[in-house]
């Protein structure tokens, strides 16, 4: 739809010449536009930087109220910016607003000097007539209206293409990840079955640790699988937060149990609480995930038969979960990237993981609108604090 009133900055420190300029609008535009005047470059500036300012300039008072003007013309030779460089100041400042020079010399160099600098056109000033004045206004608003649609454009091809290339990394990292971690429970499973079909003089006690043996790699997998989907799920965003009431004192004391039961280490896993924890209206599945995830993490990456604190605090309409352990802890310089897909810190590779527990986590957290926190020193544990809001409807992502 064609904008009906052309708002003008006129930067023009000649009042004569302003005044001849506006005659010369006003026979052009009539009711159609409306201008402002200012004589100097950092009013320019300091106008098309706001949206509404108060201003006398000899023939008007005014008071703009706009998104942004239209059109400038800006002479060169004003008290505080003389001749090229006052284009670039102003351009440099606003770069989305085409700007017209106006000058007294005829200076074919000067001209391509100003369109290099992203002026729209050159106005000699004794040379300037209604026609030309109207043209020079309505093609640089076209021409700007163009580079503006240009730059959507390519700023929406960018978007597409760093979406792309993100996904396209996703999906190597995923296949890298799961190539990895299915081969080696997998080359369990396959030895293990081996050595029963082939080897008929196995003890119980052997065939016990072979069958345990594939049974720990098939739950590894499961685990894997379990992870793959909650993230496939999240990325589709088909992950929701579904609140109901929660015991939370029980959940976390199973939660507990489960995983002391899995501590292959013999770590010990520590819970204690304060406050009023029982009645709670949270979701029960996103909640698992960071519990779990955290618990777990604390275990793995600790000592064996070494202690791991898990702490529930209720109080002012917060549950503050935190997991404290005294394992190998995370170096600073990874601690910002903890948080991302597939990332696992440099001191933790060659232990088994996928790098999904905390970008899950996180997640999680988020949909119930809490916060999430990681204090550590490698060498020396790591505490996670997490803040959940013990009655919320979250952000329903």
């Amino acid at each position: 739809m064609q904008k009906i009133m052309i708002q003008v900055l006129l930067v023009e420190d000649s009042l004569s010449d302003a005044k001849l300029l506006h005659q010369i609008f006003l026979q052009a535009y009539q009711q159609e536009l409306k201008i402002l005047h200012v004589e100097r470059l950092s009013e320019a500036i300091e106008l098309s930087l706001v949206n509404q300012k108060h201003l006398k300039d000899g023939w008007e008072s005014a008071t703009l109220k706009q998104d942004k003007f239209d059109v400038v013309l800006l002479d060169l030779g004003l008290p505080d910016s003389v001749g090229i460089d006052t284009l670039k100041e102003y351009r440099a400042v606003v770069p989305d607003i085409p700007v017209v020079v106006l000058t007294g010399i005829d200076d074919e160099e000067l001209a391509m000097q100003a369109l290099a600098e992203g002026a729209q056109d050159y106005l000699v000033k004794d040379q300037i007539t209604i026609q030309r004045l109207v043209r020079a206004i309505r093609y640089a608003i076209e021409r700007e209206e163009i580079l503006n649609k240009l730059r959507e454009s390519e700023e929406i091809s960018r978007q597409a293409l760093a979406k792309e290339q993100q996904l396209n990394e996703l999906k190597s990292n995923f296949v890298a990840m799961v190539s990895h971690e299915f081969r080696n429970p997998m080359t369990t499973i396959r030895t293990a079955m081996d050595i029963l079909q082939h080897q008929n003089n196995l003890n119980e006690e052997r065939k016990n640790f072979y069958f345990e043996r594939v049974q720990d790699a098939i739950n590894h997998m499961l685990q894997l699988l379990d992870e793959v989907l909650f993230l496939s799920r999240s990325e589709a965003a088909k992950l929701e937060y579904k609140p109901a009431l929660l015991d939370l004192i029980s959940f976390c004391e199973e939660i507990t149990d489960v995983l002391q039961m899995k501590a292959v280490g013999q770590q010990n896993i520590i819970f204690n609480y304060v406050g009023k924890c029982n009645i709670s209206y949270m979701d029960e599945e996103l909640l698992y995930c960071i519990l779990t995830n955290l618990i777990s993490n604390a275990v793995k990456y600790s000592p064996p038969q070494s202690n791991v604190w898990f702490n529930l605090d209720c109080g002012d309409g917060m549950a503050v979960f935190q997991v404290r352990d005294e394992g190998i802890g995370i170096p600073e310089k990874d601690q910002i990237n903890l948080f991302q897909t597939f990332y696992r810190a440099s001191n933790a590779r060659r232990i088994q993981g996928t790098g999904l527990g905390l970008a899950m986590v996180k997640k999680c957290v988020d949909l119930h609108g809490g916060e999430i926190s990681i204090e550590s020193k490698q060498n020396m544990g790591t505490t996670v604090i997490v803040r959940l809001p013990l009655n919320s409807h979250g952000e329903s992502k």
